[in-house]
């Protein structure tokens, strides 16, 4: 009698799940949350068990390089090569936007712990003129200072928004053999402290004003107005240029291929589509120079009193506000730069919040009202 053998049987293969490289799943995650604790651990028995460990910073990069390792191996084993180098490379970034997220919460939470106890509704009605360096901190006004910055930012905007618009079509839209110096220009200009601007109008043209008896030309709201310009110009004229750049060209050869002129194209297509950059590119601007005070002591000078009049006499405003109190030894005092800190702040939050309502994207909301009245006519 002779036994037959039979072959093993090979195992069924492994359904493989397609999946994207940057989806996570309850497995991911819990394998994320083994890894951290495994390092952690890790970390504790060599570092205070086998060696005297330095102190907690030396202890946190330990164990953040264990855990580097450690999920890539683990998601390597799991996932493959492809998952394991994009989640090594995600963890790095998060953490690094973290690091830098961790001191500007750090600061927002203290200027409101400082700043808003004494915040109160008066600081919005009236300015510094009838105020006693010994009053307490709650009878702060600010309204000149609040009227100061609107009009300065408000005037600045005027003058950039159309020169940086133009600088970045001229730059992008066009051929001249000019492009080249007017780029090395701007970049230039983008590397300009503040203090030079400041000190540049405060030598060409509020010291001969002055001189001369111009009143024009002397510490106001509109010598401030320049120098600022000269800040904010270069971060819009940049900002453009790049998003004209992601307009796609075959809307351009669109529009030229149905007669359209180049200036007409660039009117009614290149702006209308990169509408939501530009107004990106004015909400860096006014975050470049909203908090600017260096400019402004060569220029606007500051005032304790209301001016509504930026081109004559000078004008207070926010940065200057924040910088005439900080630096006093008086605590009130101190209290009232806080103060300006916190107000300042959320003013630059609303002039945002502004910004992004008044440039956002329209044409889904009016593609999908379009769609709605086409099925209704059906």
């Amino acid at each position: 009698m002779t036994a037959t053998l039979t072959p093993p049987v090979a195992p069924a293969p492994r359904k493989l799940v397609k999946r994207r490289p940057s989806e996570t799943t309850r497995q991911d995650r819990l394998a994320a949350i083994g890894c951290a604790v495994s390092a952690t651990l890790l970390t504790w028995f060599v570092m205070h068990l086998l060696l005297d460990s330095p102190g907690w910073l030396a202890d946190l990069i330990v164990a953040y390089l264990l855990y580097l390792a450690m999920l890539y191996l683990v998601t390597r084993d799991r996932l493959g090569r492809l998952a394991a180098s994009d989640r090594l490379v995600s963890t790095v970034v998060v953490t690094g936007a973290l690091v830098l997220l961790a001191p500007l919460l750090s600061l927002l939470i203290y200027i409101v712990a400082e700043g808003a106890p004494y915040l109160r509704l008066a600081f919005f009605t009236h300015d510094m003129s009838t105020v006693a360096p010994t009053d307490p901190a709650t009878e702060t006004g600010g309204l000149h200072a609040v009227v100061g910055t609107l009009e300065q930012t408000a005037l600045t905007l005027v003058l950039v928004v159309p020169l940086g618009v133009l600088t970045a079509v001229f730059l992008n839209e066009t051929r001249s053999r000019f492009r080249r110096p007017v780029r090395i220009m701007v970049d230039a200009m983008s590397g300009l402290p503040s203090i030079v601007a400041g000190l540049f109008v405060y030598a060409a043209l509020i010291i001969p004003g002055i001189q001369a008896g111009v009143g024009l030309f002397s510490y106001n709201g509109m010598m401030a107005t320049l120098a600022l310009t000269m800040v904010m110009l270069p971060t819009v004229t940049r900002t453009v240029d790049v998003v004209l750049r992601l307009v796609p060209d075959g809307l351009r050869e669109a529009s030229l291929a149905l007669g359209a002129s180049r200036a007409r194209t660039v009117w009614s297509v290149v702006l209308p589509t990169a509408r939501t950059g530009v107004t990106t590119a004015v909400i860096l601007g006014i975050a470049r120079v909203a908090g600017e005070t260096a400019p402004l002591l060569f220029t606007s000078f500051g005032a304790l009193g209301m001016n509504a009049n930026p081109f004559s006499d000078p004008q207070e405003s926010i940065p200057l506000f924040i910088y005439r109190f900080i630096k006093q030894p008086l605590e009130n005092v101190q209290q009232r730069g806080y103060i300006g800190a916190l107000v300042l702040i959320l003013l630059i939050f609303g002039l945002f919040a502004i910004a992004r309502v008044v440039g956002r994207d329209r044409s889904k909301r009016k593609a999908k009202k379009t769609t709605v009245k086409t099925q209704e006519n059906r």
